[in-house]
């Protein structure tokens, strides 16, 4: 668009350094996650879907 061709060390420099952004990374599980409706789903669905038709 403007003709201008960055690396990424170079787009890492300028969103880290003068954009001030970090890198961030997801947290392992989701904080809603529902352990009981889990288990109940292993223990119930999951065999009727391996099971097949």
């Amino acid at each position: 668009m403007t003709g201008v061709v960055l690396s990424r060390a170079s787009v890492w420099r300028l969103l880290t350094g003068r954009l001030g952004w970090s890198l961030q990374r997801p947290e392992r599980r989701a904080v809603e996650r529902g352990e009981s409706e889990i288990a109940r789903w292993i223990a119930h669905e999951w065999p009727r879907i391996k099971k097949g038709p």
